[in-house]
């Protein structure tokens, strides 16, 4: 599974609607308003790395209220939920 997050920069008062519209694309796991110089965040999933060409140009940037994206491929996933998940395998009451 590759992911990628997404940062995006919302036309003022488009973040409600642009996040359900962001969540409406089925390659998009979450989206998290934020802080800062970007106002959204939208974690992105997808089998190959090739389909990110086609889901981040050609279905979420022409969406109404994207002002500027910026994508970060991700390279490894490092979650203590999983490492305690793993090591607690066993110890369920």
């Amino acid at each position: 599974m590759i992911t990628a997050f997404v940062l995006i920069q919302a036309t003022p008062g488009t973040v409600p609607d642009l996040a359900q519209a962001l969540l409406d694309v089925p390659e998009v796991a979450e989206v998290y308003s934020v802080t800062g110089e970007y106002d959204l965040v939208a974690i992105l999933r997808v089998k190959e790395y090739a389909e990110m060409a086609d889901v981040v140009p050609a279905r979420l940037v022409p969406l109404p209220g994207i002002e500027r994206t910026m994508t970060l491929m991700a390279f490894q996933c490092f979650s203590r939920h999983d490492l305690e998940r793993l090591f607690s395998i066993g110890m369920e009451e």
